[in-house]
């Protein structure tokens, strides 16, 4: 996959400058090419329809799934080409980009993404770099957060930006900042595999809140896998994707997390965990800024990641849809959401005007219409 070029856009933007720097070139991959554009058409259009992907029956992979998780998905597969949710994710506690949209348009986001990576076990707090320890610091309480906004009936979504379990330094969830070896953790007997359950146990004891009030939680773990940035990612898919089984199995069947929705996130087929682990595929895209889109090729390269029905959904996005393009064309993404600080608390990424008229467009799902449990 080719990586684009970014302009530089100062130090204070450096994360979201890491983010837009990876994204990917939007044109077809071989592997869409084979299924061919006929049949991908037919695939969308069928959505559209209803004829799949609306199903009021669609089953999450877990058979013991709550009933919240149950209705959740169930809703998440009926929206796609009717409406898109939209979702912000949120860094820190003060949740300056929901405070930014509720400002300029008078809504706020359906789906609200919280970060996970100040619950990580093996942080190295005192030698940490100055910005790995804000990084932290802000993050302190977003658990609290997550678990009052899930009351309030809005959708919650984690990314756990997970410190290595073993050695590391600094934001030790880079590859570059640690030799946590992922392959490791897949023999037995390791140290590699111990601190990885161990990390499991802990994050499992932090989950527990929402199990016990039924809040539906769409869960992605080792997101981005297709690259090699963060240290899970190391060895390729295949092999992240065997993590994303192993903390399946362990999730569900010792700690009965039967709330969470698993969100696969990676738009090659290579290292597919399989259907049977998977409810949402998605994919991080961040496309050139100024864009127009409503990323009906990213639609279809995921579409061609396995040939069963699942919800499919924009998990991290820097610059916002095209929602009139998006409301003509009804890809049926089923949420998208923006990613945090720079692309939304300055326009750099997506302007005041771009806010406004995504958010007042009435194929846009907001908070609270159309994401109250009650409404599933």
């Amino acid at each position: 996959m080719m990586l684009r070029h970014w302009e530089q856009i100062g130090q204070e933007d450096i994360d979201c400058e890491r983010k837009a720097n990876k994204c990917y070139d939007s044109k077809g991959e071989s592997d869409i090419k084979e299924k061919g554009w006929i049949y991908k058409e037919e695939r969308i259009q069928k959505k559209r329809n209803g004829e799949k992907g609306h199903r009021q029956d669609m089953e999450p992979v877990n058979r013991n799934a709550t009933p919240n998780a149950r209705k959740l998905l169930q809703y998440l597969s009926s929206v796609g080409g009717k409406g898109i949710l939209t979702g912000q994710h949120t860094q820190t506690v003060a949740m300056e980009e929901v405070v930014q949209i509720r400002k300029i348009t008078g809504k706020e986001p359906a789906l609200r993404g919280f970060e996970l990576l100040g619950y990580s076990p093996n942080i190295r707090y005192e030698t940490g770099d100055a910005d790995c320890r804000t990084e932290i610091d802000e993050n302190r309480g977003t658990l609290e957060q997550a678990l009052a906004f899930g009351r309030s009936g809005g959708i919650v979504t984690f990314t756990w930006h997970w410190f290595s379990p073993v050695g590391g330094w600094d934001k030790s969830f880079y590859t570059k900042n640690t030799d946590f070896d992922p392959e490791k953790v897949l023999q037995e007997g390791t140290p590699e595999r111990a601190a990885f359950y161990h990390d499991m146990d802990v994050m499992a004891g932090y989950l527990q809140p929402f199990l016990a009030e039924d809040i539906a939680v769409l869960w992605r773990p080792f997101h981005e896998s297709e690259g090699d940035w963060f240290w899970w990612g190391r060895k390729g898919p295949a092999v992240a994707a065997k993590l994303f089984r192993m903390q399946y199995a362990y999730f569900v069947e010792r700690y009965h997390l039967d709330n969470l929705l698993w969100v696969w996130n990676c738009p090659l087929r290579e290292g597919y965990p399989g259907d049977d682990v998977v409810d949402i595929l998605s994919c991080d895209v961040y496309a050139e800024k100024g864009a127009r889109t409503d990323y009906r090729r990213e639609y279809e390269r995921l579409q061609a990641v396995t040939a069963a029905e699942k919800p499919l959904a924009l998990a991290e996005i820097g610059i916002l849809p095209d929602m009139e393009q998006l409301a003509k064309s009804r890809v049926p993404w089923c949420y998208y959401m923006v990613w945090s600080k720079g692309f939304v608390l300055t326009e750099k990424f997506n302007s005041h005007e771009t806010l406004q008229r995504v958010y007042e467009n009435k194929y846009a799902i907001t908070y609270p219409a159309g994401c109250m449990l009650k409404d599933y």
